[in-house]
């Protein structure tokens, strides 16, 4: 069977987040912009068996679904650079298939509830999956950031201003 034949592909929630962060427009910009904001990922209780020994992790990977976002054009000007890019060159919700990732501390679990902290995240959007980050897993020496090298620095305290994108 080909890829295209696969068909349809449904997610169901595993949860939700909840952040103080209920517009678009202020929300930081990736986990890094977001240092010191607090959220909480509430788990749904037929998932929170699968919580056992997450604790032990300081950071998790949180895979959700960019509920907010309208898809978008292949290419987009983002608010960074004055050139247009690929969607797939780009961290931002509005693609193909609204699936976000963001990497949070994780402070503490109280029974069905995640408490973490450098959330970057919509208040309300619906979880699909977390794992737990590993440096030794995850992190590579990286070489190069595309055209985003010479505007990475923007990143550390940004927030959205409403016009990630330009068509």
């Amino acid at each position: 069977m080909s890829p295209r034949e696969v068909g349809k592909v449904e997610y169901k929630p595993i949860g939700m987040i909840h952040t103080p962060n209920e517009e678009a427009d202020g929300t930081p910009i990736q986990p890094k912009g977001a240092e010191g904001v607090r959220g909480e990922v509430e788990i749904y209780p037929e998932y929170v068996e699968g919580l056992k020994d997450l604790e032990g992790f300081s950071q998790v990977i949180l895979i959700y679904h960019f509920h907010k976002s309208e898809k978008g054009p292949l290419q987009v000007k983002p608010y960074m650079d004055d050139k247009r890019h690929g969607v797939f060159s780009m961290r931002g919700p509005s693609r193909p298939n609204p699936i976000g990732l963001s990497v949070v501390k994780l402070e503490k679990i109280e029974e069905n509830r995640l408490i973490v902290k450098n959330v970057d995240i919509l208040d309300g959007t619906p979880l699909l999956d977390i794992k737990p980050y590993v440096p030794d897993f995850d992190r590579y020496s990286v070489e190069s950031y595309g055209w985003l090298e010479k505007n990475v620095h923007k990143l550390s305290k940004t927030t959205d201003d409403g016009r990630f994108f330009e068509e």
